[in-house]
Protein backbone atom coordinates (compact mmCIF):
# COMPACT_ATOMS: atom_id res chain seq x y z
CA UNK A 1 0.00 0.00 0.00
CA UNK A 2 1.13 3.20 -0.45
CA UNK A 3 1.37 6.50 1.82
CA UNK A 4 -1.63 8.52 1.30
CA UNK A 5 -1.05 12.78 1.55
CA UNK A 6 -4.10 13.99 3.92
CA UNK A 7 -2.66 17.47 3.50
CA UNK A 8 -0.52 19.19 1.15
CA UNK A 9 1.37 22.71 1.89
CA UNK A 10 -1.68 24.81 0.90
CA UNK A 11 -3.55 23.11 3.44
CA UNK A 12 -1.12 22.83 6.02
CA UNK A 13 -1.51 26.78 5.95
CA UNK A 14 -5.37 26.84 6.15
CA UNK A 15 -5.34 24.15 8.79
CA UNK A 16 -2.91 26.95 10.80
CA UNK A 17 -4.80 29.82 9.97
CA UNK A 18 -7.56 28.42 11.41
CA UNK A 19 -5.99 27.52 14.81
CA UNK A 20 -4.10 31.06 14.99
CA UNK A 21 -8.13 32.24 14.36
CA UNK A 22 -9.82 30.03 17.22
CA UNK A 23 -6.64 31.17 19.36
CA UNK A 24 -7.08 34.35 18.65
CA UNK A 25 -10.92 34.77 19.31
CA UNK A 26 -10.04 32.79 23.21
CA UNK A 27 -7.24 34.67 24.08
CA UNK A 28 -8.25 38.38 23.38
CA UNK A 29 -4.71 39.94 24.84
CA UNK A 30 -1.66 38.35 24.11
CA UNK A 31 0.21 39.86 26.96
CA UNK A 32 -0.20 37.03 29.59
CA UNK A 33 -0.41 34.22 27.22
CA UNK A 34 2.64 32.12 25.93
CA UNK A 35 3.26 29.42 23.34
CA UNK A 36 5.19 25.94 24.08
CA UNK A 37 5.75 23.25 21.36
CA UNK A 38 6.47 19.85 21.89
CA UNK A 39 9.37 19.00 20.32
CA UNK A 40 9.89 17.68 17.49
CA UNK A 41 7.84 19.64 15.28
CA UNK A 42 4.94 21.20 18.14
CA UNK A 43 7.90 23.69 18.44
CA UNK A 44 7.85 24.87 14.91
CA UNK A 45 4.13 25.17 14.57
CA UNK A 46 4.35 27.23 18.19
CA UNK A 47 6.88 29.75 16.34
CA UNK A 48 4.78 29.87 13.20
CA UNK A 49 1.64 30.70 15.25
CA UNK A 50 3.82 33.58 17.39
CA UNK A 51 4.86 35.05 14.65
CA UNK A 52 1.54 34.92 13.01
CA UNK A 53 0.52 37.18 16.01
CA UNK A 54 2.98 39.43 16.57
CA UNK A 55 2.12 40.60 12.86
CA UNK A 56 -1.35 41.33 14.23
CA UNK A 57 -1.36 41.52 17.63
CA UNK A 58 1.81 41.91 19.29
CA UNK A 59 4.92 39.55 20.42
CA UNK A 60 4.30 36.69 22.31
CA UNK A 61 6.87 34.42 24.29
CA UNK A 62 7.58 30.95 22.65
CA UNK A 63 9.63 28.26 23.72
CA UNK A 64 10.20 24.62 23.05
CA UNK A 65 9.63 21.70 25.60
CA UNK A 66 11.11 18.17 25.10
CA UNK A 67 9.19 16.04 27.13
CA UNK A 68 11.71 12.65 27.18
CA UNK A 69 11.80 12.53 30.68
CA UNK A 70 8.75 13.27 31.32
CA UNK A 71 6.86 10.22 29.45
CA UNK A 72 5.32 7.39 31.10
CA UNK A 73 7.15 4.91 29.01
CA UNK A 74 11.05 6.79 29.64
CA UNK A 75 12.55 3.87 31.21
CA UNK A 76 11.47 1.24 28.85
CA UNK A 77 12.91 3.75 26.00
CA UNK A 78 15.71 5.24 27.73
CA UNK A 79 18.08 3.91 25.22
CA UNK A 80 15.71 4.51 22.33
CA UNK A 81 14.65 8.25 23.41
CA UNK A 82 17.11 11.37 22.44
CA UNK A 83 17.08 14.03 25.00
CA UNK A 84 17.04 17.75 22.85
CA UNK A 85 16.02 19.44 26.19
CA UNK A 86 13.58 22.46 26.28
CA UNK A 87 13.81 26.31 25.44
CA UNK A 88 12.04 28.23 27.26
CA UNK A 89 13.07 31.68 28.62
CA UNK A 90 9.92 32.46 29.89
CA UNK A 91 8.05 32.69 33.37
CA UNK A 92 5.03 30.18 33.04
CA UNK A 93 3.70 31.02 36.38
CA UNK A 94 0.72 33.54 36.26
CA UNK A 95 0.45 32.85 32.68
CA UNK A 96 -1.99 31.38 29.79
CA UNK A 97 -0.05 28.66 28.44
CA UNK A 98 -1.05 27.38 25.05
CA UNK A 99 0.93 23.71 24.17
CA UNK A 100 1.24 23.11 20.48
CA UNK A 101 1.86 19.19 18.88
CA UNK A 102 1.69 18.48 15.71
CA UNK A 103 -0.32 15.26 16.34
CA UNK A 104 -2.80 14.41 18.95
CA UNK A 105 -3.01 10.36 19.24
CA UNK A 106 -3.01 8.53 22.70
CA UNK A 107 -2.62 11.96 24.73
CA UNK A 108 0.40 10.77 26.91
CA UNK A 109 2.66 13.15 25.18
CA UNK A 110 -0.09 15.67 26.14
CA UNK A 111 0.10 14.55 29.60
CA UNK A 112 3.71 14.42 30.05
CA UNK A 113 4.14 17.98 28.23
CA UNK A 114 1.36 19.12 31.19
CA UNK A 115 3.79 17.65 33.98
CA UNK A 116 6.93 19.31 32.12
CA UNK A 117 5.18 23.05 31.91
CA UNK A 118 3.77 22.30 35.86
CA UNK A 119 7.38 22.00 36.73
CA UNK A 120 8.39 24.96 35.60
CA UNK A 121 6.07 26.79 38.28
CA UNK A 122 1.72 27.01 38.24
CA UNK A 123 0.38 28.25 35.05
CA UNK A 124 -3.03 30.23 35.40
CA UNK A 125 -4.32 27.94 32.94
CA UNK A 126 -3.20 25.11 29.92
CA UNK A 127 -5.05 25.10 26.61
CA UNK A 128 -3.84 22.83 23.49
CA UNK A 129 -3.73 23.31 19.81
CA UNK A 130 -2.85 20.54 17.66
CA UNK A 131 -2.46 20.80 13.74
CA UNK A 132 -3.85 16.67 13.61
CA UNK A 133 -6.41 14.95 16.13
CA UNK A 134 -6.31 11.70 14.83
CA UNK A 135 -8.45 9.77 17.39
CA UNK A 136 -7.63 6.95 19.63
CA UNK A 137 -7.26 8.56 23.39
CA UNK A 138 -5.71 6.46 25.96
CA UNK A 139 -6.03 9.40 28.51
CA UNK A 140 -8.96 12.07 29.20
CA UNK A 141 -7.04 14.39 26.84
CA UNK A 142 -8.90 16.69 23.99
CA UNK A 143 -7.58 19.88 22.05
CA UNK A 144 -8.88 22.81 22.94
CA UNK A 145 -8.09 24.15 18.79
CA UNK A 146 -7.58 21.42 16.22
CA UNK A 147 -6.46 22.24 12.45
CA UNK A 148 -7.86 18.76 11.17
CA UNK A 149 -9.24 15.86 12.38
CA UNK A 150 -8.63 12.49 10.94
CA UNK A 151 -10.06 9.31 11.02
CA UNK A 152 -7.40 6.77 11.47
CA UNK A 153 -7.13 2.79 11.97
CA UNK A 154 -5.17 2.39 15.67
CA UNK A 155 -2.61 0.88 13.80
CA UNK A 156 -1.79 3.92 10.91
CA UNK A 157 0.59 6.45 11.32
CA UNK A 158 0.47 10.21 10.86
CA UNK A 159 3.34 11.54 9.98
CA UNK A 160 3.72 15.61 9.92
CA UNK A 161 6.49 17.21 7.91
CA UNK A 162 7.54 20.58 7.61
CA UNK A 163 9.80 22.79 5.99
CA UNK A 164 12.09 24.22 8.54
CA UNK A 165 12.55 20.38 9.55
CA UNK A 166 11.86 18.26 6.30
CA UNK A 167 11.82 20.59 3.72
CA UNK A 168 8.55 20.11 2.33
CA UNK A 169 4.96 21.28 4.20
CA UNK A 170 2.61 17.83 4.27
CA UNK A 171 0.88 15.20 6.39
CA UNK A 172 0.93 11.82 5.70
CA UNK A 173 -0.73 8.92 6.35
CA UNK A 174 1.15 5.87 6.67
CA UNK A 175 -0.25 2.51 6.91
CA UNK A 176 0.84 -0.53 8.60
CA UNK A 177 2.35 -2.26 5.55
CA UNK A 178 4.28 1.06 4.77
CA UNK A 179 5.74 1.88 7.76
CA UNK A 180 9.17 -0.09 7.90
CA UNK A 181 10.07 2.69 5.60
CA UNK A 182 9.23 5.80 7.44
CA UNK A 183 12.38 7.01 9.80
Amino acid sequence: MRDAVLMDGEAVGRALGKLGQAVGRRFQSVESLGLIGIRARGDVLARRLANAFQRHRGKIPVGALDISVYRDDFDALREEIRVRGSEIDFDVRGRHILLVDDVLFTGRSVRAAMDAVVALGRPASIALAVLVDRGHREMPIQADFVGRAVKTAHDEQVQVQLREVDGVDRVVLRRAADRGRSA
